[in-house]
């Protein structure tokens, strides 16, 4: 069962009426979680509903089109009816993609909602909570990037209720829409980096979550424009300072209850999980390597992580295929009973992507019966390349092009992400990612003519 409200079209014609709706946004993602929508008036309502937005694919970014395909058509979901708090006469439906009459095996969220299905055959529901971190920026005279709060300059900024109350007007704000929404912002709060902020909604099914994670980057991102700032969820925009996670806490569900949860005290590791819960758990290390090209999926991703000791500040971005209780120096945290932290997602995931992935991996874990090992309570940023050979813990690959050959050997998340006509989504996916990397190693950096221009 969706956690999604069980809105019905006349529950959005009443709104159209009530809240002076004038005009809706059609919206699907591309593979990067790009939004892109057609602005509907409102008159208009019950054409969009049965016959879907018409887009040339090609033009709308990577969703598996040619300029000589036919038309995308995005249907809407009536159930991710949101209304923009800060536009009050718009609101959005989330689409799903249609060529021809048929589900578009290149759409994201077609992806997610197959395997959500696929699950459901075994009785499981997947709940994510989704933690994304931003940057507040703004551009310089010069053209150059600098914080939006530029006394947002101390060595520990994490939590200083100084720098929040500088940036209240916006903060609180972005965190009165959340409400407005009804997801419930329980909590915001400055983080590790000079100018980065989280702000903290409730869990729900894996759909509604990456529906409101889409909602909620576009709604910083418009809301910081309109104030002539820039917020980004950019993994790393700045080599001395924390990058953007975007956590995916989750758990796993059937007939009402977390399959996951068990009380600690009849758990031998301590930890709250059950037998299923640490099977998903070994599942999720069995793949990481692979699902990181999905949860991490960009050059600068891989800046985030951080093999060795961190160089900025406390960078809480492990590269260690590990798992522990409290512990944030590796890749899964159990930070409560019957929930597990995945902290390799990063903000510039498509989350309907990463949510197939982990949830597939998980599942593996149960279905072939997988054991985690032992968690690992030792600090491994502190630890050297031997220690953590004793230890049996391997590191995730360290760049996108290492990524993307994992990803490509694996049968577990090429099943997942599904079969398109002439090839399978893994096979797109993985093309399009080389490209992406091979632009980034053609550039020449500021710091190779520094280093090498003089030397050689």
């Amino acid at each position: 069962m969706s956690d999604q409200p069980e809105v019905t079209l006349d529950d959005v014609r009443r709104a159209v009426d009530e809240q002076g709706i004038e005009f809706f946004f059609a919206q699907f993602v591309d593979m990067h979680g790009k939004p892109s929508a057609k602005l509907v008036p409102a008159h208009h309502l019950d054409d969009l509903v049965e016959g879907g937005a018409g887009f040339a694919g090609f033009a709308a970014g990577d969703i598996g089109q040619t300029p000589d395909s036919p038309d995308m058509i995005a249907m809407p979901d009536v159930r991710s009816f949101t209304p923009l708090p800060w536009k009050p006469n718009v609101a959005r439906f989330a689409c799903d993609v249609t060529v021809e009459g048929e589900a578009w095996p290149y759409c994201p969220r077609t992806i997610l909602r197959n395997q959500i299905a696929r699950a459901a055959e075994l009785g499981y529901e997947l709940k994510i909570g989704a933690e994304l971190e931003y940057f507040l920026l703004r551009r310089a005279d010069d053209g150059s990037l600098e914080l939006a709060d530029p006394l947002d300059t101390l060595d520990q900024p994490c939590y200083d209720m100084r720098a929040l109350t500088r940036n209240l007007d916006f903060v609180s704000e972005v965190s009165k829409n959340i409400t407005a929404l009804g997801w419930d912002n329980y909590a915001t709060d400055h983080e590790d980096a000079n100018g980065q902020f989280e702000q903290n909604w409730e869990y729900a099914d894996a759909l509604t979550t990456c529906d409101r994670a889409i909602f909620y980057r576009y709604m910083v991102e418009s809301m910081a424009q309109e104030r002539g700032l820039i917020a980004t969820f950019m993994p790393k925009p700045f080599g001395h300072l924390t990058g953007n996670g975007c956590h995916f806490h989750m758990s796993l569900w059937k007939d009402g209850v977390n399959v996951l949860e068990a009380d600690p005290a009849d758990d031998p590791r301590g930890l709250g999980l059950s037998p299923t819960g640490y099977q998903f758990l070994a599942g999720l290390k069995a793949h990481a390597k692979a699902y990181i090209c999905v949860t991490a999926p960009t050059v600068t991703s891989y800046k985030r992580l951080v093999i060795g000791a961190p160089t900025s500040g406390a960078t809480w971005a492990p590269a260690y295929v590990a798992y522990g209780h409290n512990n944030r120096s590796m890749m899964l945290r159990i930070p409560d009973v019957g929930r597990i932290e995945d902290r390799t997602v990063d903000g510039s995931c498509n989350p309907y992507l990463a949510a197939t992935a982990v949830l597939a991996a998980g599942l593996d874990g149960i279905a072939r019966g997988l054991e985690p090992g032992d968690p690992v309570e030792a600090n491994l940023f502190e630890t050297d390349e031997a220690q953590r050979k004793e230890m049996g813990v391997e590191t995730l690959p360290a760049n996108l092009l290492d990524a993307t050959r994992e990803l490509e050997r694996c049968q577990v998340m090429r099943a997942a992400l599904g079969a398109c006509a002439t090839e399978d989504y893994i096979d797109y996916f993985v093309r399009c990612k080389r490209k992406e990397w091979q632009e980034a190693h053609e550039q020449i950096t500021q710091w190779e003519l520094d280093r090498y221009l003089q030397l050689y």
